[in-house]
């Protein structure tokens, strides 16, 4: 490929959702011509979420694919080009002022001075097909997004780690019951965090148990659980299903360049969007395993964009 056939942008922002179109709203008005690569799953996993209520400046809510569509309007109007592809590979500088190279698609490759990372995470899920059709319909990978919804009701939530039991408690204060099934004899979260959970009265743990099929044609209306140890099957009356046995960054393209932890989120230095190279920055959930929230995503993006801002005006010093 001749370098005349090549792209060569100020800012390539990889990834779309809360994180990405923020970073593309303040990198536009900044006059860094932003282009944003959407990724598989444009507008990220709120595209999934059906109500959102939690994000400010919308005192009705608002459906999490029409709040995408607005966002990615607004990163427009100020003149960002937003494109339909996933990045595929990258080639990174680590030189001051280099550019780095991102192939989009196995087949087009465009050169950045900057790059802002917004890939996300995804939720892992059990991948039954009862629990697959009935997302959004009551089964949530997000009790502090979604619970709300639930005030008052018999739920469950699947996961034996600190984030589940972090979730199981947070759904008790608000749920009438909460059922959380363990697939082990044990829990893996914290003895702290086992405590709490054993010690609020209205959740119910079931170890030895895993989903068998999520009961309801529209919406969650039941849970059908199996006993794996004496296969004995059980249904409970729910309206609502968390899955909290993890998530996974979205960050296989970048390993052997770009520092990450031992989960595989990238790691960024302080409180700054910067990765450990020069001109690349990271934002969102692909960097942020603690909140998860839309509203923290969309202020790590526009961290990203004022360091990335900040980082070309030191290349024209």
């Amino acid at each position: 490929m001749s370098d005349t056939t090549i792209e060569k942008l100020k800012c390539l922002i990889i990834g779309s959702g809360p994180a990405g179109y923020t970073a593309a709203i303040y990198a536009a008005r900044a006059d860094m011509n932003p282009v944003m690569y959407t990724g598989m799953e444009p507008g990220g996993q709120l595209t999934t979420t059906t109500e959102v209520d939690n994000f400010p400046g919308y005192p009705e809510g608002i459906d999490g694919p029409t709040m995408m569509v607005q966002l990615q309007q607004q990163a427009e109007r100020f003149g960002t080009k937003v494109r339909i592809g996933m990045a595929t590979a990258v080639e990174f500088s680590h030189d001051k002022g280099g550019w780095h190279k991102v192939t989009i698609d196995n087949n087009t490759e465009v050169h950045a001075k900057t790059v802002i990372i917004a890939t996300g995470a995804t939720a892992k899920y059990l991948g039954l097909p009862s629990e697959q059709r009935l997302r959004g319909g009551g089964v949530s990978a997000c009790a502090v997004c979604d619970g709300f919804f639930y005030r008052g009701q018999d739920v469950a939530i699947v996961g034996a780690g600190d984030t589940a039991a972090e979730e199981a408690t947070y759904l008790a204060n608000i749920c009438k019951n909460v059922t959380m099934l363990v697939r082990k004899d044990y829990m893996r979260a914290s003895k702290a965090m086992q405590h709490r959970v054993e010690n609020t009265p209205n959740i119910t743990v079931m170890y030895n148990t895993e989903v068998d099929e999520v009961l309801g044609d529209q919406v969650v209306e039941g849970l059908r659980m199996v006993n794996n140890q004496t296969k004995e099957k059980t249904d409970i009356a729910i309206t609502g299903l968390f899955i909290a046995i993890g998530h996974k960054p979205n960050t296989d393209i970048f390993k052997g360049q770009l520092d990450m932890d031992d989960a595989g989120y990238l790691i960024t230095m302080g409180k700054t969007a910067k990765t450990n190279l020069p001109g690349v920055f990271a934002c969102g959930d692909v960097q942020d395993k603690e909140y998860r929230q839309a509203i923290t995503a969309a202020g790590s993006g526009c961290m990203a964009a004022l360091d990335a801002e900040r980082y070309l005006t030191t290349l024209e010093a």
